[in-house]
């Protein structure tokens, strides 16, 4: 079996020289001792980062989830469907952030502000009532939110005419437990 050497040898024999231009692609001209030459056209390799681009369906689909998600779940929406990154490996929300800053999408937050959700500031002074208020509404299911970050943070949506109204709730309590205490009192006396 013949050597590697023994193959460089044989070919240098045969090659007289070998002229490279490089433009677009390669042109790599070969011309052989006996006078033939042989011209190959060879693509030019792509750089490390061209290699390692997120592919632009993921971009694409990173863009239309971010409507209605945070990128946590957003990375576990991609990996459930298989998509990887242009590394080959699973998504993260951090690879998620970096994409949508890289190819300039809008936040989760930028978007839900265009739709015209409000911050506590805005729901509170809108509704007139204080932080707690709203805060113990939205638990109570009375004021939608939406996150718009991995770590809880909300906007909340436009108050509708059925939003609760400041102190209806106490109203209510008060009025349902006056006929009862009334009740007590005229069957003591």
């Amino acid at each position: 079996m013949p050597s590697h050497l023994d193959w460089s040898r044989g070919t240098q024999l045969l090659i007289a020289d070998v002229t490279l231009l490089k433009s677009s692609n390669v042109r790599a001209q070969l011309r052989f001792k006996g006078g033939a030459t042989h011209t190959f056209m060879l693509q030019l390799p792509k750089s490390a980062w061209m290699l390692r681009q997120t592919p632009e369906a993921v971009v694409t689909e990173i863009n239309r989830l971010l409507d209605d998600h945070t990128e946590g779940e957003i990375a576990d929406l991609l990996n459930s469907k298989g998509m990887i990154s242009g590394e080959g490996k699973r998504f993260n929300r951090m690879m998620v952030a970096r994409v949508r800053s890289h190819y300039g999408l809008k936040t989760r937050y930028a978007r839900l502000r265009a739709r015209g959700m409000l911050t506590v500031a805005e729901i509170t002074k809108r509704l007139d009532i204080s932080a707690a208020s709203v805060k113990t509404w939205r638990c109570a299911g009375l004021l939608r939110t939406h996150s718009y970050n991995d770590k809880g943070q909300t906007l909340f949506e436009q108050p509708g005419p059925d939003t609760p109204i400041k102190y209806q709730y106490q109203r209510k309590k008060r009025v349902k437990s006056v006929p009862s205490a009334l009740g007590r009192n005229s069957l003591n006396s």
